[in-house]
């Protein structure tokens, strides 16, 4: 499997991008959690790449990118992603995000339906009720006082259960590189964009074949809430994985997986 890297200009960010996989397959690209970077996408690499070409980058104020001074926005945010894909000369793509990344994706597919082939949505809001724009307050005031390393305990405690935390050591440890590595102003500048978050209402125009995906045991992302989203976007489809938390790709990468490849193949089949 071919790998490479670069870096792509979008408005006052250079954002990291790695893409795996054979250029001549359909092209997917694939947008990163508050606080994770490309990394966190790892486990999907092996399955993705048997038939898509995939674009991976980190956020801006993650991983590898810069951080511009804040505070981004949404479509700041899928200015990136659509920059990515014009940097390399990418007219069409599979879209797949989780939670903030999953916001991103959504927001892509309401403002360029023609760039997207079929859009993927895990483990992400698309409102911002008040408990929901508080808890990002105190995440910012938690930063300010005490960097990054004062929302790692929470955050993992937030990603994934206990159980599979205490089975498999090596999540925490991947996920705090990842957290760790994230800019404090980065991290706080995509914060002040998830409180203006206000897609739920433009969802019934969603013109993208769209899967939404969510962990049982997630509590940023509720099932609840993300079946509503489901609900209000036309010919959707909606998975819940049993016993995830808000990072299911990483804490069942199988399920995952299975739910996500039956989709992609779908669409390849239609277009075929």
């Amino acid at each position: 499997m071919t790998s490479t890297t670069t870096t792509v200009r979008s408005g006052d960010a250079d954002l990291f991008v790695r893409i795996d996989g054979d250029a001549g397959l359909p092209a997917i690209i694939l947008g990163n959690s508050l606080a994770a970077d490309h990394r966190m996408w790892d486990d999907q690499i092996p399955m993705l790449t048997r038939s898509r070409r995939v674009v991976r980058y980190d956020t801006r104020g993650h991983g590898q990118s810069t951080a511009p001074e804040g505070p981004y926005s949404f479509p700041m945010l899928v200015a990136d992603m659509i920059a990515v894909l014009d940097a390399l000369d990418i007219d069409r793509a599979d879209v797949m995000g989780l939670s903030l990344g999953g916001m991103t994706a959504l927001g892509v597919g309401l403002e360029h339906p023609g760039r997207v082939g079929r859009l993927i949505c895990a483990d992400a809001r698309a409102d911002n009720p008040p408990p929901f724009v508080a808890f990002w307050d105190q995440r910012i005031a938690a930063i300010r006082e005490g960097g990054i390393e004062a929302i790692l305990a929470g955050t993992l405690d937030r990603w994934f259960t206990v159980t599979e935390r205490e089975k498999r050591p090596d999540l925490a440890e991947r996920s705090s590189a990842m957290i760790l590595a994230t800019s404090p102003d980065g991290y706080i500048a995509c914060a002040e964009a998830l409180k203006g978050l206000d897609y739920l209402r433009r969802l019934p125009q969603m013109q993208p074949e769209t899967l939404f995906i969510v962990g049982s045991e997630d509590m940023g992302a509720p099932p609840d809430a993300m079946r509503a989203m489901a609900a209000a976007t036309p010919g959707s489809r909606f998975v819940v994985l049993p016993g995830s938390a808000h990072i299911a790709n990483m804490e069942d990468p199988a399920g995952f997986d299975a739910a996500i490849a039956e989709f992609l193949d779908a669409g390849r089949a239609a277009a075929e």
